[in-house]
């Protein structure tokens, strides 16, 4: 049974202060003392109140974001995610790091109390926004395998979305993170993740995000790419902070 969810946003080691930084601001976040052999992780703690959602590590290569699924018998979920079809990374005592079957790098890691899930960030003039979905990017190829992965892994709602390159796995709603599966348009662009933030105000939350260092990237129907200031892409989109859902 899956009791929480982590995002984790993974960046360059040489940009992981600048990346840590801006997530802890635009969070609303205090950071925790750094844990690894290197000092590679880190988690951010909500001033708010509330449980941790959201942790980062420095990474060798560009970057991107994981999954973290937090559940209460490890040895179990690992098992059946194995028998779904995917494949074991690496593994310690309170850990185990896979591969989906279309790529896609997530965490296995048991439960230690986890139940609160923070409000909505305050920001400047009034707008607020919250991180709560990781999106998978995935190649068209693999993407109905993908799908029928995190859908029998997870066992949350499953829900196509209004545009035909979506579909969703909403949580149960004391869950901090849900799920957007978006299929490519091209084979050549290989798995990957990004987090996405639902904001109140798309574009006032915009200001605020390149008041602390982030720049835009373009505009989709309903969403903004942004780049952090650790090079990382992620989207802040329309949808309610409070809900999760469009307007």
């Amino acid at each position: 049974m899956i009791r929480w969810a982590y995002a984790f946003i993974d960046r360059p080691r040489d940009r992981f202060p600048q990346a840590y930084a801006f997530w802890a601001a635009v969070t609303g976040s205090r950071l925790s003392a750094f844990r690894g052999p290197d000092g590679e992780f880190v988690t951010l703690l909500p001033d708010g109140g509330g449980d941790a959602f959201v942790k980062a590590q420095a990474v060798g290569g560009p970057g991107g974001a994981h999954l973290d699924l937090v559940v209460e018998d490890l040895a179990a979920v690992t098992a059946q995610a194995r028998a779904l079809g995917a494949v074991p990374v690496f593994a310690e005592d309170d850990l185990e790091v896979l591969w989906s079957p279309g790529g896609q790098l997530f965490c296995l890691v048991p439960w230690n109390g986890e139940t609160t899930r923070p409000a909505p960030v305050p920001g400047p003039g009034g707008t607020t926004a919250r991180l709560d979905q990781i999106c998978l990017d995935i190649p068209p190829d693999a993407f109905d395998t993908e799908l029928a992965f995190w859908q029998a892994l997870t066992g949350w709602e499953s829900v196509a979305s209004r545009l035909p390159e979506f579909h969703l796995l909403r949580p149960p709603a004391h869950l901090p993170v849900r799920i957007l599966l978006q299929r490519l348009a091209t084979t050549t662009r290989p798995a990957g993740a990004h987090v996405d933030l639902a904001c109140s105000d798309i574009d006032a939350v915009r200001t605020w995000h390149e008041g602390h260092g982030a720049e835009f990237v373009s505009r989709g129907a309903a969403w903004l790419v942004m780049r952090d200031p650790g090079g990382g892409t992620y989207c802040l989109t329309v949808r309610d902070p409070g809900t999760g859902e469009l307007p």
